[in-house]
């Protein structure tokens, strides 16, 4: 049970909180008046969109300014934040807060990420994976069958855009420069059997696998993408999909939410939904990723075990069933919310799509390094000069490896 208003163990502690912009977030965001009501902690919470997060942490740590408690990132970036000593370990204060904090509900492999040498140093607020949404109806009207290679998605793409005069765009993804774009063409990079770094720990982006996977998804939006898709984000391509200008889109799971929901889309229950293919049987990884976004502690923070009682009360399961009656929120990370009645009514459409793709996701799917954002820096550099066709897919990896290893050296 949450702990009674009348004690507020922490009356007149301010926090301050950098979260990024999701729909866990939106929620979170409604329910600080019950947390403030519960600890007496109040939350400054500054929302800002995901591909700018992580610089501004990484300003922030970097300069020791203590300005925020605590933020939020992937967890591909926790070996650069341990490396720096910028966040602490979290285990020793929620042993004290249980009433907020049950290890046993979150999705195992959602809080292992979290966990290094034994101590846990975030907890998950929101989990994905990446599937493929197509519009059954119009594979239907078509008569085109359900999409399981990428040569499937590219031939689906071609009949449909040609088919409705592009009226309908063929497919739909992010081309955005940084981690947008880079989040969603590693789809490729691992499906036509690439990777980001070899066995020895080098840049490996200009493998024949690596080139075949960004000319195929450079390819494909070029030919029969949205016009402006090298601007797109996350948030324009769940628009222009969930507005039924498209017909094929590769993205987050939590995307199927937005598919789903009537109030946010015009394609409610036209939507399949399959696993993002392996072209090559090369046994590297997974084309799907299994991505952890976690609330992490500062240790420059004043406020350390507030902090904690704040991220444990964000990630609890109380919060995260009460997010999914505010915003369509399918990326809850506690067994409780997706295991529940109200996951399976509000999105039964995708529910197994999705966790086969989490149980299949690729944890590696990003770079988990200490130089995770200078390599996706570079690499997404390299995919929008693919994509702007300024440089050919060799030549942008060739400079992207060249550029990551001088990175990785350092």
């Amino acid at each position: 049970m949450p702990a009674r208003a009348e004690t507020k163990p922490f009356d007149g502690v301010q926090l301050s909180v950098l979260m990024e912009g999701h729909p866990t977030t939106d929620a979170i965001q409604k329910m600080l008046p019950e947390f403030k009501a519960a600890t007496g902690i109040d939350v400054a919470l500054e929302v800002v969109p995901e591909q700018d997060i992580t610089a501004k942490i990484l300003l922030e740590f970097s300069s020791k300014s203590g300005r925020y408690d605590v933020v939020q990132n992937n967890i591909i970036y926790i070996p650069g934040l341990l490396a720096s000593k910028s966040i602490v370990p979290l285990d020793e204060t929620l042993a004290k807060h249980t009433n907020y904090f049950d290890k046993a509900d979150f999705v195992p492999g959602y809080f292992n990420t979290n966990v290094v040498d034994g101590k846990t140093y975030g907890l998950p607020v929101y989990g994905e994976s990446t599937f493929v949404m197509y519009r059954k109806d119009l594979f239907q009207q078509y008569e085109i069958g359900e999409p399981k290679s990428f040569d499937d998605i590219a031939a689906a793409a071609k009949t449909i855009s040609e088919k409705t005069d592009k009226k309908v765009a063929g497919i739909t993804m992010r081309g955005q420069q940084g981690i947008q774009g880079v989040y969603v063409w590693a789809a490729y990079l691992w499906g036509y059997g690439g990777s980001f770094l070899d066995k020895q720990g080098k840049s490996a982006l200009a493998t024949p696998q690596g080139v075949a996977g960004l000319e195929a998804f450079t390819k494909v939006l070029k030919d029969y993408g949205p016009v402006g898709v090298a601007n797109f984000g996350w948030e324009e391509n769940r628009l222009l999909f969930t507005q039924g200008k498209a017909a094929i889109t590769l993205d987050a799971t939590v995307n199927g939410a937005y598919n789903e929901d009537p109030a946010a889309s015009s394609v409610v229950g036209k939507v399949g939904y399959v696993p993002v293919p392996m072209q090559s049987t090369a046994p590297k990884g997974g084309s799907s990723s299994l991505a952890v976004h976690s609330l992490y502690v500062s240790a420059d923070s004043q406020h350390q075990e507030a902090a904690t009682v704040f991220a444990a009360w964000a990630t609890a399961k109380e919060q995260q069933l009460k997010s999914m009656e505010t915003d369509p929120n399918s990326g809850v990370t506690s067994l409780s919310a997706l295991n529940g009645t109200v996951f399976t009514k509000k999105y039964g459409a995708f529910k197994d799509a999705m966790v086969a793709a989490i149980n299949h996701g690729n944890p590696q799917y990003l770079p988990t390094i200490p130089q995770a954002n200078e390599t996706i820096n570079n690499t997404g550099i390299a995919v929008s000069k693919a994509l702007a066709g300024s440089s050919s897919a060799a030549d942008a990896l060739k400079e992207a490896d060249k550029a990551n290893d001088a990175a990785l050296a350092r």
